[in-house]
């Protein structure tokens, strides 16, 4: 009888070291998953961040739209300047190269070039386009040859230029 018993125990030991391991695995695969409110809160989370983030990163786009058609309105102000340094007058100066801004891509300012009728003073207006348009700040801007800046949204002159 001591041998049947000793070889019980022998496969009862066995036996639990095989079925440890099982017990382990299935535990592990318990936590492996996320549940589904788990992944709620995490979209929560994400769709608040984006909610807060999206109109800054929108404002900073317009922004930059805006410095563009800045610079483009002084380059084509010293152009015309260097015009009128040669010829006296702008009424020689070519029609614009590039009639939007920026140069390349899709267009978020018209330009267009306004001299006065004795051809010794222009305007030259930056008008907004497309998605800028709902750039209520700034709106249209605007340049003369006496260096008048001026622009037609909320912020006014010094808040744009």
């Amino acid at each position: 009888m001591a041998s049947i018993g000793n070889g019980l125990v022998v496969i009862l030991v066995e036996w639990t070291k095989i079925a440890r391991p099982l017990q382990e695995d299935t535990t592990l695969n318990k936590l492996r998953g996320f549940t589904l409110i788990e992944l709620l809160i995490v979209i929560v989370i994400v769709a608040v961040l984006a909610a807060i983030a999206l109109p800054g990163y929108q404002e900073y786009v317009r922004k930059a739209r805006r410095t563009q058609a800045k610079t483009d309105l002084v380059e084509i102000s010293q152009k015309l300047e260097r015009e009128f340094t040669l010829n006296r007058s702008y009424a020689a100066f070519p029609v614009l190269n590039y009639p939007h801004s920026p140069q390349t891509g899709a267009p978020y300012y018209d330009l267009t070039f306004t001299p006065d009728p004795l051809d010794t003073t222009y305007t030259i207006t930056a008008t907004a386009t497309g998605s800028q348009i709902s750039d209520s700040k700034c709106g249209n801007l605007s340049l003369s040859s006496l260096g008048v800046k001026t622009a037609s949204g909320s912020l006014g002159t010094a808040g744009c230029w």
